[in-house]
């Protein structure tokens, strides 16, 4: 209980001594020599006075797009290649061009680079040093090109090197996924609808759930990277250029399928990386749902798997926990990535065409995206390398839930009984079950035939979640051979061994 009510806040007192005229005038010669002495844009020649620091600060990128610098390099030899084979540039000025490209790269990842604000962005820094480097032909370089141009490219560049290595990473789970099922192959679990018990299935066959799910994401990414793969460079700001410019050369140089057809599209939509993160936001939803299965089996209440010390984490007071940790995150982490498409999506929603500077925020929503979803899927491989289905306590648990009343349907339907009719005549048996606390396979003949005198002695071949399973043939189903069938397809398919 509290005794007394908190006393009200009150701000500390600032005191904020007004200068001197002599004191304004002072700092305003200071922060006068201090523009002069900025080093000069590159794009400065028709202004006459510097940027402030806090507009410097607020529109620079290359504290972020810096990311992009082997893109921005690649782009950089195709054009300057480029120029030079349409006799825009020397042979001799292509050749320092590159080599200089060549030296900043290896400074780079020495991490030798120097890195500058001033300098704005990815671009500007790598050309400045490149200056700085070859002197006059770098001067040349930015011949037929924009930085919107260019910034399409080096993104799309990026977005197709950072699906390649999801694609990878989808890969590997499915491979864990598939390694899980074989190692436990014909154990059954309860299967769920609105999270309460439904029919009995295979393991194997709910982990190749998770496995086609994969498969479809891979499969919008590879679309998704076929539909981007088309080349930006030589659009210029907007309108192209009036200059001999070969822009299927660069396109082919850079493994794009073609130039884009028009330069205001080039620059202007990134829709390219709207589908990149909805496919990655697909993903994550998948392995969020995984994340919450894992997480609830894990639990005392389920039981029905446990996690290796090693993909474990405990808590800080109390000594027995031992937490499915990584499988929470995975599902926390889907809401940042569903989050950056969102992001994107509101930035890019009312743009005038063609190209404007909001678009400079497009970049840290992919890079979190592509981070994020590059963790889970890591992180889902290796959980599902590490855990243990509990099969006692499963098999134990299988009893409760009348998990056999659907195969009991079936039964019925086989004798010739309507489909609607056998479901009501089940519901009656089904409730003749709870109401005394036992399961349909304990029923008595005389019990079954007190309910439909339909029922024989060979309605206990459909019944037991055992029996329920040898039912089950359908294409798809959860019947031993149709997941036998399954693992056969996704062993061959991922390269696999079956022992």
């Amino acid at each position: 209980m509290f005794t007394s009510l908190p006393k009200p806040f009150s701000a500390p007192t600032v005191r904020c001594p007004i200068p001197s005229p002599a004191s304004h005038r002072r700092s305003l010669s200071v922060a006068a020599v201090q523009m002069n002495t900025k080093e000069a844009k590159l794009w400065g020649g028709r202004f006459e006075e510097s940027v402030t620091d806090s507009v410097e600060k607020f529109t620079e990128s290359i504290s972020f797009d810096k990311a992009l610098y082997k893109h921005d390099i690649m782009g950089s030899r195709a054009h300057a290649s480029m120029l030079a084979h349409q006799g825009l540039i020397t042979d001799d000025d292509r050749d320092k061009i590159l080599d200089g490209l060549d030296e900043i790269k290896k400074q780079i990842e020495r991490g030798e680079f120097e890195w500058r604000t001033d300098r704005e962005d990815v671009h500007m820094n790598i050309e400045a040093a490149l200056t700085d480097l070859v002197g006059e032909p770098a001067k040349k370089l930015h011949t037929a090109r924009s930085r919107n141009d260019q910034v399409c490219t080096d993104f799309r560049l990026w977005c197709r090197d950072a699906i390649d290595a999801i694609v990878l990473r989808i890969k590997h789970l499915q491979a864990a996924m598939v390694n899980l099922a074989l190692k436990n192959e014909g154990l059954i679990v309860p299967g769920y609808t609105h999270l309460q018990r439904a029919q009995p299935v295979l393991l194997a066959h709910l982990l190749l759930a998770y496995v086609e799910q994969l498969e479809r994401d891979a499969s919008r990414l590879l679309d998704c990277r076929a539909r981007m793969n088309f080349c930006p460079l030589g659009a210029c700001a907007l309108a192209g250029t009036g200059l001999p410019i070969d822009r299927f050369m660069t396109s082919e140089a850079l493994g794009f399928t073609a130039p884009m057809r028009n330069s205001i599209d080039a620059v202007s939509d990134r829709d390219f990386v709207m589908e990149f993160l909805a496919a990655n936001s697909i993903t994550a939803i998948h392995l969020s749902r995984l994340g919450e299965e894992w997480v609830l089996w894990a639990s005392e209440e389920f039981g029905f798997l446990t996690p290796s010390d090693s993909v474990s984490t405990g808590s800080s007071i109390m000594p027995q926990k031992k937490n499915p940790d990584p499988m929470e995150l995975v599902r926390g982490k889907s809401a940042r990535v569903v989050g950056d498409l969102v992001s994107l999506l509101v930035l890019c929603k009312g743009l005038p065409q063609a190209y404007n500077r909001d678009l400079q925020e497009d970049k840290e929503p992919a890079f979190d995206s592509v981070k994020a979803i590059m963790g889970m899927l890591e992180v889902s491989a290796e959980f599902a390398e590490n855990i243990t289905f509990n099969q006692e306590r499963i098999r134990n648990a299988l009893p409760a839930g009348h998990l056999d009343a659907t195969t009991l349907a079936d039964y019925l339907v086989k004798k010739g009984i309507p489909f609607r009719t056998s479901h009501d005549i089940v519901g009656r048996a089904v409730g003749f079950c709870v109401s005394r606390n036992r399961q349909l396979e304990h029923m008595t003949l005389t019990d079954l035939k007190s309910i439909s005198s339909t029922f024989d002695e060979d309605v206990y071949e459909f019944l037991g979640v055992e029996n329920s399973i040898k039912k089950f043939n359908s294409y798809g189903s959860t019947g031993s051979e149709c997941v036998s069938s399954q693992l056969d397809y996704w062993v061959t398919k991922l390269d696999l061994v079956r022992k």
